[in-house]
């Protein structure tokens, strides 16, 4: 299995994984959207809540085409790019995209 292959499926089981903690309830309902072809793992939130509308991303990870994993949103307590390395994508792969390209320079992690 190739790189990018293999942190697809990492990443997949990442968002599934929590995906599986945030259950939907009657009112707003819990979005899983894997687009595994593209690269794209997407956790949104989508409902009424209290008469308002809720949209939005709980989790946006990208696997792009050179094997650099793009954490775009992090809405969780989790640490994404903790929880990416332990299983395996090593910081030098990793991306914090939702970071300015300056302060990425600033951390452990990939610039881009």
């Amino acid at each position: 299995m190739d790189k990018v292959a293999k942190y697809k499926a990492v990443v997949k089981t990442l968002v599934e994984d929590i995906y599986a903690m945030i259950p939907s309830d009657e009112a707003v309902e819990t979005q899983l959207i894997l687009d595994k072809e593209r690269g794209h793992f997407l956790l949104f939130s989508v409902g009424w809540e209290n008469g308002h509308w809720e949209y939005g991303s709980f989790v946006h990870i990208d696997v792009k085409s050179d094997g650099k994993v793009w954490i775009q949103h992090n809405g969780t307590d989790l640490k994404l790019g903790d929880e990416l390395e332990s299983k395996g994508i090593p910081k030098s792969d990793i991306v914090i995209g939702f970071h300015s390209p300056h302060s990425r320079t600033l951390t452990e992690y990939a610039v881009g």
